[in-house]
């Protein structure tokens, strides 16, 4: 009973806790970026990182606990770290370059590349866990590696669709 009421309470709390974050770092993007509609685009990923790890261990029928719940909590912040530079950096060159296709190479070739390398050390770092002898923590370092890629690919996939398909600082 209690642990149930626990899991209950992790429950309610997940679902409060991402309310409030994600409406911070949507307040925190327009202010970022000065723009509501540019906010909207750079929660894209954001949200896609979160609920592609939160459904892949909803789908393989793992419960929740305190381990897994704390990979969404890691999965939006790699993914709003990625999205911010990205951005930044598509930014800076489409005022230099005044071309999509230019802003696009120089922004993967950069900032692109150095989200791939982080992306695949820490992806590396917590698939370690996965070697522990203690089963939510195999889940642990299974689920936030799984994260980390899911934020690298949706940063330097979809962002960039999305802001080319928008026009965004054209």
């Amino acid at each position: 009973v209690i642990y149930n009421n626990l899991l209950q309470s992790l429950f309610q709390s997940l679902i409060g806790s991402l309310t409030i974050v994600f409406s911070a770092i949507f307040i925190m993007f327009i202010i970022l970026f000065r723009y509501f509609y540019m906010a909207l685009i750079a929660m894209i990923p954001n949200l896609l990182s979160a609920a592609s790890v939160l459904g892949i261990i909803g789908w393989s029928g793992i419960p929740l606990d305190i381990m897994t719940v704390t990979v969404a909590a890691i999965s939006i912040g790699m993914a709003v770290d990625n999205t911010i530079h990205y951005i930044y950096r598509y930014k800076k060159e489409m005022k230099s370059t005044n071309s999509i296709e230019m802003a696009l190479q120089n922004a993967h070739t950069t900032t692109g590349r150095a989200i791939f390398y982080t992306a695949a050390t820490i992806a590396t770092g917590f698939s370690i866990l996965s070697l522990s002898n203690f089963f939510p923590t195999q889940l642990f370092g299974i689920f936030t590696a799984l994260a980390m890629l899911i934020a690298f690919i949706s940063s330097l996939s979809l962002l960039p669709n999305l802001l080319v398909k928008f026009k965004v600082f054209q």
